[in-house]
């Protein structure tokens, strides 16, 4: 569903204990404004579901196309259940877009997949400021918070999961 339809930030919360869980969040530098926006979307969003602060960690890359190995970095880490990825990349007038946003998702996919825990597509890949804005909190909520309530869906589901093993 195209997001002009659905408010981004509408999601159904979980009922799984999540205060031991442990996060990282991954965000890009480049388009500060909103990968920033979208940081505090996720941040208040895994507070609101029973994170604890201390187990929310903060790494900052450069740019999107750096979020793999940032995430990859991150996702090594035994203790930790979760990545989300936070970027921005808007187009441009070159076909450089459409490198980055393949390689950055082909990228984070590969690294869930290897160490077989979630690890969160939340990159923008609008057309332009404007919409890169709605989208980071603005009339089509926040992709942050979506990033935020799928890491959070795909732990309840590993749960799950697990005892129906």
């Amino acid at each position: 569903m195209a997001s002009a339809l659905k408010n981004l930030s509408d999601y159904q919360s979980n009922s799984v204990d999540f205060s031991k869980t442990q996060i990282v969040v991954v965000v890009s530098e480049w388009n500060k404004e909103v990968t920033e926006a979208l940081y505090e979307g996720a941040y208040e969003t895994l507070l609101k579901e029973g994170l604890q602060a201390e187990n929310i960690t903060r790494y900052d890359v450069s740019g999107s196309y750096e979020l793999c190995l940032g995430a990859q970095w991150a996702a090594k880490r035994r203790d930790i259940e979760a990545v989300i990825c936070l970027g921005c990349v808007i187009q441009g007038e070159t076909r450089h877009f459409d490198f980055i946003c393949q390689a950055v998702a082909d990228g984070l996919m590969r690294v869930g997949l290897d160490h077989d825990k979630p690890v969160v597509f939340g990159v923008l890949t609008p057309n332009n400021q404007e919409q890169a804005l709605d989208r980071a909190g603005g009339k089509h909520g926040n992709k942050g918070v979506e990033a935020a309530a799928t890491a959070l869906k795909m732990l309840a589901l590993r749960e799950r999961l697990r005892w129906e093993l």
